[in-house]
């Protein structure tokens, strides 16, 4: 085992130039002075968007869009490599870069022909960006003094086959991680393994899906029995509220892992949703730190015993709202609901929030916009007898929404917080459409029309007094 290993992972802002690749690797190379040190990278800011676009043009047909998004990502990582690099060490690291530019064109030639895009090519594509990014920043601590090697997650991460949206399988990637990672940390050498992407048992390349690259961190760290996770990304920690919509925001000095968790799965874009879960058993804190601003303390995310009720409100605006209602008295709606759920589950749609009307037997669930049609198309395939006898009302889809999540250990000892978040978003004048609460009571999730999202958000804020230093007041005070 190593002893008080540190596992780094960089988002695609601190990896989107060569200046942000300089800072970087020096803070992976003053950490390792004092402790062995692994790190996870993104691609570069916009690159996996523009591989995707890629994709999509090829599905399409689009042979020239292919050609000159593949020119645009081809130049991108060049400049970066003749920036980055002394000319010495520049030929070898352009030759690899050329590589694994033209094994993204054979992938995207193949979708090409095909005229669609196998899920499992996707992947083995899309982790492309990260590769670039790894072999890069690898080769500048190298070239800088601080031994250190790019190794594709896939080697490491072993994963289920759920192209797209994989998860860990934790005994195996423990045992590759001991295999690959540790000979290389023991020798001194920082392995710069790429986020975001895995491989099955069998060696077929797979994603960890949206955010994937802080999971990839994660799942090592827990792996490796780090000691630590840092988080490096353009903010300065975890705040109370998005600080565009809120001027008073404040940062928080630390939260739980479930608040991060719920957080993050509410819209808040400091970490990926599935990042905490390999690490609550194991008991490893992850700061969240800001690479733009190094003084700056950040967050950290631990099993603190105590709550202090809602410690952040967070928004998303890029959702819609779809309704069920069953026009016949004879349809079950518990097992609608379950049905519903299962097709959901299917289109690998994640639902935000679920609410239910107890007499009429009518729901409604929140997903994210993107995945409105996928959904559609499975839920009309589930229920296609229901529609076509008209058992259930046509599905309803309504994308003039947004969601804000109230988030806080401990806000069950605030009596009548639910009561005030509702009375101070309504005396802003805006309608609340769909309320959902957990028992834990962790979340409040409200639903509301976009066009009074950022009021809302303000007045809950300013409710709950988050911008207060310290946090909320005391229950009493509230």
């Amino acid at each position: 085992m190593i002893h008080n290993l540190l596992i780094m992972k960089f988002g695609g802002t601190s990896m989107g130039s060569a200046d942000r690749m300089r800072v970087a690797a020096q803070i992976c190379a003053d950490a390792a002075r004092t402790r062995p040190v692994a790190v996870v990278v993104s691609a570069m800011s916009k690159v996996t968007d523009l591989l995707l676009s890629t994709l999509r043009a090829a599905e399409e047909g689009d042979r020239d869009g292919v050609k000159e998004n593949i020119r645009i990502i081809e130049k991108r990582h060049i400049d970066t490599c003749r920036e980055l690099l002394p000319v010495p060490k520049q030929e070898s690291v352009l030759a690899a870069i050329r590589t694994l530019i033209e094994e993204f064109e054979r992938l995207s030639s193949g979708i090409l022909m095909l005229a669609e895009r196998p899920p499992r090519s996707v992947d083995e594509a899309l982790s492309i960006g990260e590769r670039l990014s790894a072999t890069l920043i690898a080769a500048h601590l190298d070239a800088t003094g601080t031994p250190a090697l790019a190794i594709n997650a896939r080697e490491v991460i072993v994963t289920d086959s759920i192209f797209g949206n994989a998860n860990p399988l934790m005994d195996l990637t423990a045992e590759r991680a001991a295999k690959i990672l540790q000979p290389k940390l023991l020798a001194g050498v920082i392995p710069v393994v790429t986020g975001f992407n895995g491989a099955t048992a069998d060696g077929r390349p797979t994603t960890l899906g949206r955010g994937g690259s802080d999971f990839s961190a994660s799942i090592l760290a827990s792996a490796l029995n780090a000691s630590e996770l840092w988080i490096w990304t353009d903010v300065d920690g975890i705040m109370s509220a998005d600080p565009r919509l809120v001027p008073d925001a404040a940062v928080l000095d630390v939260v739980t892992y479930r608040e991060a968790a719920e957080l993050a799965y509410n819209g808040a874009k400091v970490l990926h949703p599935r990042t905490i879960a390999p690490l609550v058993d194991k008991g490893i804190p992850v700061w969240s730190k800001n690479s733009f601003n190094l003084a700056a303390p950040g967050t950290k995310i631990a099993a603190i015993a105590e709550g202090n009720g809602p410690r952040a409100v967070t928004s998303m605006s890029n959702v819609a709202l779809i309704s069920i209602e069953p026009a016949s008295p004879a349809i079950n709606g518990t097992m609608l609901m379950g049905r519903v759920l299962e097709a959901l589950g299917r289109a690998n749609a994640e639902v935000l929030a679920f609410t239910s009307s107890s007499y009429q037997q009518s729901f409604c669930f929140l997903i994210r916009k993107d995945e409105v049609d996928i959904s559609l198309a499975s839920l009309k395939a589930e229920l296609s007898l229901e529609l076509a006898h008209e058992y259930v009302h046509p599905i309803q889809v309504d994308d003039n929404v947004g969601l804000l999540a109230v988030v806080g250990e401990g806000m069950a000892g605030h009596p009548g917080l639910a009561g005030r978040v509702f009375t101070a978003i309504s005396a802003d004048n805006v309608n609340i459409i769909a309320i959902a609460q957990g028992s834990s009571e962790l979340t409040i999730s409200i639903v509301v029309r976009r066009d009074g999202l950022e009021r809302a958000v303000k007045a809950v804020h300013a409710e709950c007094k988050m911008g207060v230093k310290g946090g909320p007041l005391p229950p009493s005070n509230l």
